[in-house]
């Protein structure tokens, strides 16, 4: 008879697990929208910097946290919704996070960050020529599934986060500017303006994809007890959390001290690098542009690696070399956009979809209370699907003046409310469902 035992990881492994997951959420183009938001919100920035943090951090900490609970990630969280569902949310998240913004974003930051501050006004000529590269490369490193830039992107991680330490202290220390003026956007909701700001991070789709990852490191590592498994996930979740607050957090004031740095700007791409030419000149430019500019290309490894890789499984179609030419070249063609048209393209489909992920991990945490967890699911899921469409098609500019009677609708947050109830009928009915079966 076999007999296996669950491994206990020391105080290293789990600070180890932790950064790992830290740096699955840091992605270099997540660095952008900060900086941006803080220059935006002037002296509402506390508000809103709070409202980014909720999405931004306790989200995706709080994804990481039901997935633990419910035994690892979207399969497990959505086995009570029909499967062509969960088929359909996934697709959605690798689609998201792939070719139709993420991927394409990290070549956008890379370009706004590494290449425009050294040109004199770079025009769709040094784009395209520059995304070309970009993708080609990544197209090349990908066909090998990212496994020349493992170790690199181990590497870089680190250092990108010891950059943003001292850019937090100097920022701190010695800011450039000062406090620019409340935009109209930040006037009035400045929490709830941030608090959808932070679904473009997309780390709370990402982490219920996440979540898998790191379930199958710790089973490497010899945790197999599923007990286990979901305290150190937790764990590594909340080291991942302090971690991402403290660098939003200062890109936040970094943003919101940079009046007199720039007069204006339209990404957090320009900001950064217009605050790190004032503190440390050209040599802290050129030090920042490369770093990013690896960070992201690692990322896009990433990100075309494993859509390739989960659409070459789900299909059955098509090698997995075919899946990473054809979603490289997604990548390169959307890339060339522009990085604030794409962010802009971006809104409306993520506040169309971000209420579906918060209510998927909505539901996971009242599955213990749930007698009738199928009825549940399926009705939380689809009234906040329902809702969340009608703000994401507000946000498109689509004239919605009927739907102004509902409660939260003319600032981006409909779904809310109904999602709430939803919730409380799919307790109640269940208990009433039970109730009627004894």
């Amino acid at each position: 008879m076999r007999f296996v035992v669950n491994r206990s990881l020391s105080t290293f492994d789990v600070m180890g697990l932790g950064f790992m997951t830290f740096a699955f959420f840091l992605g270099a183009g997540n660095i952008i929208f900060p900086p941006l938001a803080g220059f935006l919100a002037g002296e509402n920035l506390n508000s809103a910097m709070f409202g980014f943090l909720l999405t931004a951090v306790g989200l995706p900490l709080a994804g990481l946290v039901a997935a633990a609970l419910a035994g690892g990630g979207l399969p497990t969280m959505g086995r009570y919704l029909p499967p062509v569902v969960v088929t359909v949310m996934g697709c959605a998240i690798f689609i998201i996070i792939g070719p139709a913004f993420a991927a394409p974003r990290t070549g956008l930051v890379a370009f706004e960050m590494g290449v425009k501050p050294f040109l004199d006004n770079p025009g769709q000529a040094a784009l395209t020529l520059y995304t070309i590269v970009f993708f080609g490369v990544a197209l090349l490193l990908s066909l090998s599934q990212g496994r020349l830039l493992e170790a690199v992107g181990k590497l870089l991680t680190p250092i990108l986060l010891l950059l943003l330490i001292i850019l937090a202290v100097a920022v701190f220390v010695n800011p450039q500017g000062t406090q620019p003026e409340v935009a109209e956007a930040y006037l009035h909701q400045p929490f709830v303006k941030g608090f959808i700001e932070g679904y473009n991070t997309m780390d709370t789709f990402a982490s219920l994809l996440f979540a898998i990852l790191i379930l199958d490191v710790l089973r490497k590592k010899g945790v197999i007890e599923p007990r286990a498994q979901s305290r150190y996930l937790m764990m590594a979740a909340l080291i991942a959390a302090a971690g991402l607050g403290f660098v939003y957090t200062s890109l936040f004031i970094l943003g919101g001290t940079s009046l007199g740095v720039v007069e204006s700007a339209s990404n957090g791409g320009e900001i950064i690098s217009a605050y790190v030419l004032a503190l440390f000149g050209t040599p802290g430019l050129w030090i920042l542009a490369g770093i990013v500019t690896l960070a992201c290309l690692t990322t896009a490894v990433g990100l075309v690696s494993s859509c390739a890789d989960y659409f070459h499984n789900l299909t059955g179609k098509g090698s997995y070399r075919r899946w990473v030419v054809m979603i490289a070249l997604a990548c390169m063609l959307v890339a060339n956009v522009g990085l604030s048209t794409l962010i802009a393209v971006s809104i409306p489909i993520l506040v169309a979809l971000y209420p579906v992920a918060i209510a998927l991990v909505l539901a996971t945490y009242l599955r213990p209370l749930m007698k009738s967890p199928v009825f549940a699911f399926r009705l939380i899921i689809a009234v906040s699907l329902a809702f969340g469409l009608l703000d994401g098609m507000q946000a498109a500019g689509l004239n919605m003046v009927l739907f102004d009677f509902l409660p939260l609708f003319g600032v981006g947050m409909a779904w809310v409310l109904p999602t709430a109830v939803a919730a409380v009928i799919g307790l109640v009915a269940g208990k009433a469902r039970e109730e009627a079966l004894a």
